[in-house]
């Protein structure tokens, strides 16, 4: 009997033992865009890279390490591995320990010895803690893509080019070796107020740090590709699709007068050359106010964030970034620096809404199909609705996707991929589950029924495989 027992005793030790190492994330490798320049995979082994971002902007000031600790296993658990995160979102940064980023709010002056609090142990220091919680996701799968300085440090004249040309020779030196960064130059900023700071960073980067990938993080209702598409230095294209919903966007910027149709910036970027990836980097954000600064107006929900994540991608986007509200602004009850759009959950809690739960079965169901072969293909939907009705098609050799944000009856153009007949199912952007529907013809036009009745928010993906 003693025998059973501690052979029992060893296999379920055995088994554990193997759960725990499959559980341990996969050893991240240095980035690079695809070779077709449509998407970004790994250098090691040219494997895709799905890029779930979440927007986790003042991640380096406001918490403390074992905050930090929380916030990252939380959004590892949740599929994302690339958070946005802003260096210095002021000149007079500090961290939750009280320490200062530069002397004398100088970018050329970066405070590295010492600290502004001499009595704290030495890893409290503000460029310690930025190392610290870097190298944590490191540990955890997850790539830090670092905005330098916030955009409107420099519009207030504050940043020179040649104080800037410093901070990007600092930064490249200090995190040049480390495999999970990403650079994101600007920071919700036109690339023109400012060009000069722009470059020098942005140059100064490919020159000092040539492994790691570079992109722009532009303004709301902008895109990189404005300024910087043809720069040697600019990799991938970012988009801020923005916060406003079709009524509030009246801008004068009629370029891009797109209300929520956020697959636009997509479509239009796709179509440049030379060819780059592209990427919205900034859509609206679950729980903030539509337009932002009114916190009377509604707010967006899980069903929106899903919405722009699906039409993105399914036009032509490499990947998705999410935001929440609270998350992004690390919003907390005993913080004395104060917090914008109404935050009505603390940062730890606000980890947990609906949508950030959701944006795993977005990158799920892109990597379960064949990768580097996907392209946008709106001649797909033969009944091609406007606003909410509006469809996003892509395509694979084998299989078509195709997104409806409410739910409604469509009809397609089949014979796009091969096979007399194809196989069809319904996946649910809301729990990753799929409802098969069975064998389809793959000639003429088809008409499909989503599930349920017709309605914002009751979204599916009409997934088309060949048999």
């Amino acid at each position: 009997m003693t025998k059973k027992i501690g052979l029992f005793l060893s296999m379920v030790a055995a088994f554990w033992a193997c759960q725990q190492k499959e559980e341990k994330p996969k050893e991240l490798s240095l980035l690079k865009v695809s070779e077709n320049g449509r998407f970004l995979a790994t250098k090691a082994d040219n494997e895709p890279f799905f890029w779930l971002g979440d927007t986790g902007w003042l991640l380096f000031t406001k918490l403390t390490r074992e905050e930090a600790d929380t916030y990252l296993e939380d959004r590892r658990k949740k599929g994302f591995n690339v958070i946005q995160v802003m260096v210095l979102h002021t000149l007079g940064a500090k961290n939750v320990y009280g320490d200062s980023a530069l002397v004398n709010k100088n970018v050329a002056t970066t405070r590295v010895e010492n600290g502004d609090n001499p009595d704290k142990p030495e890893e409290y220091d503000f460029w310690n803690h930025v190392d610290y919680v870097v190298d944590k996701a490191a540990e955890k799968g997850i790539y830090m893509a670092l905005v330098p300085i916030w955009g409107s440090n420099v519009k207030s004249g504050k940043v020179k080019p040649e104080d800037a040309k410093l901070f990007a020779e600092f930064l490249a030196n200090r995190y040049k070796d480390r495999k999970n960064i990403i650079w994101l130059n600007g920071g919700d900023i036109k690339g023109s107020d400012g060009l000069e700071v722009w470059e020098a960073i942005g140059q100064t980067l490919r020159e000092k740090d040539p492994n790691h990938l570079i992109t722009y993080h532009p303004r709301g209702r902008y895109t990189s590709s404005d300024w910087f598409h043809a720069e040697k230095w600019m990799d991938f294209n970012m988009v801020q699709s923005g916060h406003r919903n079709y009524a509030q966007d009246t801008s004068k910027n009629d370029k891009y007068h797109y209300g929520e149709d956020n697959w636009r910036f997509i479509q239009a970027d796709y179509a440049l050359k030379p060819v780059k990836p592209v990427i919205d980097g900034e859509p609206s954000y679950e729980g903030i106010p539509h337009g932002l600064h009114d916190v009377t107006q509604p707010r967006w929900t899980a069903a929106d964030v899903r919405r722009y994540g699906y039409w993105s991608v399914l036009a032509g986007a490499f990947g998705y970034t999410y935001g929440d509200n609270e998350v992004m602004q690390m919003h907390r009850t005993d913080d004395t620096s104060g917090s914008s759009y109404g935050p009505k959950l603390t940062w730890d809690k606000a980890i947990n809404v609906e949508g950030a739960g959701q944006m795993m079965h977005l990158k799920n169901l892109l990597l379960s199909k064949s990768y580097f072969d996907r392209v946008p293909d709106q001649s797909l939907v033969a009944d091609q609705g406007e606003k909410y009705n509006y469809l996003t098609a892509s395509r694979g050799n084998d299989y078509a996707l195709v997104y409806t944000y409410t739910g409604r009856n469509f009809k397609l153009n089949m014979g796009k991929i091969p096979g007399d007949k194809v196989k069809a199912s319904w996946y649910s952007p809301r729990d990753g589950k799929s409802t098969e529907i069975g064998e389809v013809s793959n000639q003429g036009v088809q008409e499909f029924n989503p599930p349920g009745e017709p309605k914002d928010g009751n979204d599916w993906v009409l997934v088309i495989d060949k048999l």
